[in-house]
């Protein structure tokens, strides 16, 4: 039962239920429904300013490594430092997440993200900052994401309740794009104007309003769910859980094939800014602002949906490898830039639509595990495929190391569309209806009804 006025988590739907999933209508939200909850309303505005902090950390970051060595390996060191937790615990975070209450676990995980960016600028304003200090931070950072990630992502059912859990989960996507948009701008002037340490430092204080959001939360108005008990095999069992639900499984597996050779966005658009354009870092820049314009459209309009449909996120995988093959395509700069807008918001869909339709297809003593799963593999695969697509671009060029990228998101899409379908009991059906050919899954029952009308 819920603890204060609002419903509890209802149960997860059949797990078997593939056709409900692919087929069953969704339900219209206004954008920002959510907001309406007063305990996601201080969550949100938290997120707002940690978010903008940490993306001026990220940039802040990066630009201090290679300010010391002057090595763009040496950035690379960094950034896969920061990832290496999730790859190695990331699972085993997700059986803390399950185990632990989310709200104190956030408060922990967050405060200790900050005292590492107040450490780093600290180093950084005495001028006793070395290479070595920064590898160490970004390193602590992963660690307490391997926590931190999972539970505020399950977290957000427990803000709102399964029937609005689809608007907060693409407004949080719509908040850290919009971050997006302004961490690195700030980035940039404090980085020219007064040093990176002021960067670092101002991060450290943004993640005040997240704890002080945190600590005015209403515990009683929180939706109650069933934590994990501690006990051996968890972690297996997780596993366990996954592999038997076809409409968790699949989603990840895609969500991995895009992830790793499709999502390479730094190596794909810096080749095509440098060697096809040759417009340099501006044009770099250029691409990136209109990716994050067309991510921050695709999560508005996700957070008008009311529910996650499997079917939507096949179409939004194939229509996100196709912009890809387009664009690897096209002559002209203007062409390829406007076509990043697109490609951004097809990528936010397949995002959103993933993070909604498994956080509402799990139950609610798996869900840490199942995101910290989740999480793994889509940020994961960027730093495992990144040499392979880089191996294919230097060699053969950006265009076909883009388009290869876009042909295995269509291909990857499709197979797993069809295993869905198939699991789900589904056949595809092609009819004319109101004069216009209607392309759709139905249940293999109703495929003689649906027969093509003269």
């Amino acid at each position: 039962m819920s603890t204060g006025s609002g419903a509890s988590s209802a149960p997860a739907p059949d797990p078997h239920d593939t056709r409900t999933a692919l087929d069953t209508p969704a339900r219209k939200n206004s954008m920002f429904s959510s907001l309406r909850v007063r305990n996601y309303r201080l969550f949100f505005l938290g997120q707002v300013v940690s978010n903008i902090g940490t993306w001026m950390q990220r940039i802040a970051q990066d630009w201090l490594v290679l300010t010391l060595t002057g090595s763009s390996a040496a950035v690379g060191i960094t950034t896969a430092l920061q990832f290496l937790p999730m790859l190695l615990f990331g699972l085993y975070g997700g059986v803390l997440a399950d185990r632990l209450r989310k709200r104190p676990t956030l408060f922990v995980t967050q405060s200790a993200m900050a005292l590492t960016a107040i450490a780093l600028a600290v180093l950084t304003l005495t001028g006793r900052v070395e290479v070595w200090h920064i590898y160490v931070a970004a390193f602590a950072l992963g660690l307490a994401t391997v926590v931190d990630n999972p539970a505020r992502q399950a977290f957000v059912s427990e803000l709102v309740g399964r029937g609005q859990l689809q608007n907060a989960v693409s407004l949080n996507s719509a908040n850290f794009q919009s971050a997006r948009l302004v961490g690195p701008a700030v980035a940039g002037l404090l980085i020219t104007g007064v040093g990176t340490g002021w960067a670092f430092l101002l991060n450290g204080l943004s993640f005040v309003a997240p704890l002080a959001g945190l600590m005015m939360m209403r515990a009683r108005e929180l939706h109650a769910v069933e934590r994990a008990p501690r006990g051996k095999g968890q972690l297996r069992e997780g596993l366990r859980y996954v592999s038997g639900r076809p409409e968790l499984l699949w989603p990840i597996v895609l969500v991995g094939f895009i992830g790793t050779f499709a999502f390479n966005f730094p190596v794909y658009l810096s080749a095509f800014a440098d060697d096809v354009f040759e417009g340099g870092a501006g044009v770099y820049s250029l691409f990136n602002t209109l990716i994050a314009v067309g991510s921050v459209s695709g999560a508005l309009l996700a957070a008008r949906r009311g529910t996650a449909r499997l079917r939507l996120l096949i179409l939004a995988a194939m229509a996100f490898g196709a912009v890809e093959i387009v664009a690897a395509t096209v002559p002209e700069l203007w062409m390829f830039a406007l076509l990043m807008i697109p490609l951004g918001l097809f990528a936010m869909t397949v995002n959103v639509t993933t993070n909604t339709s498994l956080q509402m297809a799990t139950d609610p003593a798996m869900r840490g595990r199942v995101m910290a799963l989740y999480m793994m593999v889509f940020l994961g695969g960027s730093p495992v495929g990144a040499p392979i697509v880089g191996w294919i671009t230097d060699t053969y060029g950006a265009r076909v190391g883009f388009a290869v990228g876009g042909a295995i998101a269509v291909l990857a899409a499709a197979v797993i569309g069809l295993v869905l379908a198939r699991v789900g009991g589904l056949r595809l059906s092609v009819c004319w209806h109101g004069g216009h050919p209607r392309v759709r899954f139905v249940p293999r029952e109703r495929q003689e009804a649906l027969a093509p009308v003269a």
